[in-house]
């Protein structure tokens, strides 16, 4: 079923671009694999189970890892409505509504299809916003879910997670497993870390220049859909400014999801360092929907349109 968010092209072609260069790198990983290690049935099964239960759970390790539980309409009502409300806005179904207990303010969409996604907030978040605020930064996080990219970042980010394990796993066993070594055993070992190594950080730069655009989309589209990007622009500026007030110690468990949140858990980077950050920086995404806003005429309208 199509929702009613602005369909976009070129993050279409990103993506598919992408997943096809992240495909052939696949391919020569697991091959890679098979010739160094000598058994096809050990890396196709530990591979392809891991990636069924990265697609097939993402939702479940995604809440685990960031505390979060899904609650009913009792408990969050007002949460609930403004979900309720830009689901039908959309035409999409309403996802799972979860809340983390963190004060770190963010929010995160996750799942492989729109009839199994989940968005999640934290309390930070909830205490923070005024409602049109909220409402901005779940239409941000829904229209990550009708374009499909929260699937695609998912399996995306795989083929790293992978080649990162192994490299762990091989160095432990390297180290404990001393006795045991012979000339052919570390010739092996260092094909596989450099393998590993060099898979790593080819998807680590192709899954950031990726997410870096899909924020933008979502921003645009969420602007769109609300008709109210200078609402968004306001979440935004609050939740960047109080990000940046969290104690370093309380946001460690969230960066590796950072490539997931509405605003990383620490701020983007200036320069080169902007290569290796998952979102556009604060002043490109409020560029952009100034650009919106004055598109809009919202200016001659301070209340905005309702959709």
């Amino acid at each position: 079923m199509q929702s009613r968010f602005r369909s976009d092209r070129r993050l279409t072609v990103r993506m598919t671009v992408t997943m096809f260069l992240l495909g052939l790198l696949y391919v020569g990983f697991v091959a890679a694999l098979i010739v160094l290690l000598k058994s096809w049935v050990l890396v196709v099964a530990v591979v392809a189970a891991m990636f069924v239960a990265q697609f097939w759970f993402s939702d479940r390790i995604a809440l685990f890892a960031m505390r979060g539980r899904v609650v009913e309409r009792e408990e969050y009502p007002e949460l609930y409505a403004v979900v309720d409300r830009l689901s039908a806005l959309a035409d999409m179904p309403r996802p799972v509504v979860a809340v983390s207990d963190m004060e770190m303010p963010n929010a995160f969409a996750t799942g492989r299809d729109p009839d199994h996604a989940v968005v999640c907030v934290t309390t930070g978040l909830l205490r923070r916003l005024e409602p049109a605020e909220l409402e901005g930064v779940l239409a941000h996080e829904l229209s990550h879910v009708a374009h499909k990219d929260v699937a695609v970042i998912t399996i995306a980010s795989f083929l790293g997670v992978i080649a990162g394990l192994i490299v762990r796993f091989a160095f432990y066993g390297q180290v404990f497993g001393g006795g045991r070594r012979d000339q052919n055993t570390a010739v092996v070992f260092a094909a596989v870390m450099g393998v590993s190594a060099a898979v790593y950080a080819i998807s680590f730069l192709l899954i950031r220049a990726l997410s870096r655009y899909r924020e933008l989309a979502a921003d645009r589209a969420a602007a769109l859909l609300t008709g109210r990007p200078s609402v968004l622009a306001s979440a935004l500026t609050k939740v960047s400014g109080d990000i940046a007030r969290i104690p370093s110690r309380d946001l460690r468990t969230a960066q590796a999801f950072n490539a997931f949140y509405f605003t990383p858990a620490l701020g983007s980077e200036p320069g080169v360092a902007g290569l290796f950050s998952t979102h556009p920086s604060l002043e490109q995404r409020l560029e952009q929907l100034g650009r919106i806003s004055a598109e809009l005429g919202e200016a001659a309208s301070p209340g905005g349109k309702a959709g």
